[in-house]
């Protein structure tokens, strides 16, 4: 793992001085993961390729430097742990639905003395009750359709800001079909970024979508709603 980190990060124009950190974070999660489901990726090499360095993709694609950001269906804390450990200068919100999880983020956050860290136990929709317009970028790694994700993120992202969606790169369709409810919720698709992860022969992509005007007051619908009936 360390000789692809490091090898990874160089590529990437990251620097390298935060591999250690990045080994302890994967060691806790291969280590949670025998006893609560967290990743079906279990081989440390590909938790590096695979987790680490794909997140670490988005820090040449923003600039998260000052910024206050939100990984929207966080999970396991991907992608933003690797963010918060290559990049110590923004305020990270670290948002799931399921409380063990955010529990055990909140452990290795105080275990590893990450800083500037918050760990929130939320829906996405019901979080954005008190946080509309809060946050400078959304991400999310989450498995949903872009329209869904969007009606999710979106209303927490400030007019000026950038909503950065991890896609795989046959998304085309998605992305087209998502274009609507992009335009509803106040957003416009910017960048599509297709990059191979370091190591790898594997073709990812990120969304860019730039929040251009405010979301509608109607929006996030609850999520039964937003399930039902996807705009």
């Amino acid at each position: 793992m360390n000789k692809i980190l490091n090898a990874g990060l160089t590529a990437l124009d990251l620097p390298t001085d935060r591999v250690p950190i990045l080994e302890e974070y994967a060691r806790r999660l291969l280590e949670k993961n025998q006893v609560m489901n967290l990743t079906a990726i279990t081989d440390p090499a590909d938790v590096a390729r695979l987790h680490l360095l794909d997140s670490a993709q988005l820090l040449k694609i923003a600039d998260f430097r000052g910024k206050r950001v939100v990984d929207v269906g966080t999970g396991a804390g991907l992608p933003g742990m690797p963010l918060r450990i290559l990049e110590s200068d923004f305020d990270l919100t670290l948002l799931d639905s399921l409380g063990k999880r955010v529990t055990w983020l909140q452990e290795v956050c105080n275990a590893m003395a990450l800083q500037r860290v918050a760990c929130v136990h939320d829906r996405a929709e019901e979080f954005a009750a008190s946080h509309r317009e809060q946050f400078d970028i959304a991400t999310s790694r989450a498995v949903a359709q872009l329209n869904v994700l969007c009606e999710l993120a979106l209303p927490l992202v400030k007019v000026g800001g950038i909503f950065l969606a991890m896609k795989s790169v046959d998304s085309d369709e998605e992305i087209h079909a998502a274009k609507s409810a992009i335009a509803q919720l106040g957003g416009r698709v910017g960048d599509i970024v297709d990059y191979t992860i370091p190591q790898t022969e594997i073709r990812h992509r990120v969304v860019v979508i730039q929040k251009v005007k405010p979301t509608p007051a109607a929006f996030p619908r609850a999520f039964a709603r937003i399930k039902k009936a996807p705009l």
